[in-house]
């Protein structure tokens, strides 16, 4: 039988790793936001481009440098930012394998079931 001040150091390490997880999965649904104000400029940035092809907005250097500055920036984000997502979706699969593996090597007790007498 482990002795408790071993069962208080894995319950310990299991509550930091879910708040581990707890931070990583935040930081996932940062880089979800990201990614779709990434998509959200690039495209912009294509349908003015579109927009100019089609002589429905005048051209200028200015709105021309501010669309392929808008397809440039959203591209070269979306790129970073999926990197950091699958970084950030490993750790966490990771941190939650670690967790599932000390919560595994814990000898439980069925409620209802005697504890055992010390003498």
């Amino acid at each position: 039988m482990p002795s408790l001040i071993g069962e208080g150091n894995v319950a310990r390490e299991i509550a930091h790793l879910e708040e581990r997880i707890e931070t990583l999965t935040a930081s996932i649904e940062r880089c979800r936001k990201i990614s779709f104000a990434a998509k959200l400029a690039a495209g912009a940035g294509l349908v003015w481009f579109a927009l100019f092809l089609v002589t429905i907005v005048s051209f200028g250097p200015t709105a021309f440098v501010a669309a392929t500055s808008a397809v440039l920036g959203g591209f070269v984000l979306l790129g970073s930012n999926q990197t950091t997502w699958e970084q950030t979706e490993a750790a966490r699969a990771k941190a939650e394998a670690m967790r599932a593996e000390l919560i595994g090597s814990m000898e439980l007790r069925l409620v209802g079931e005697e504890s055992p007498t010390i003498h």
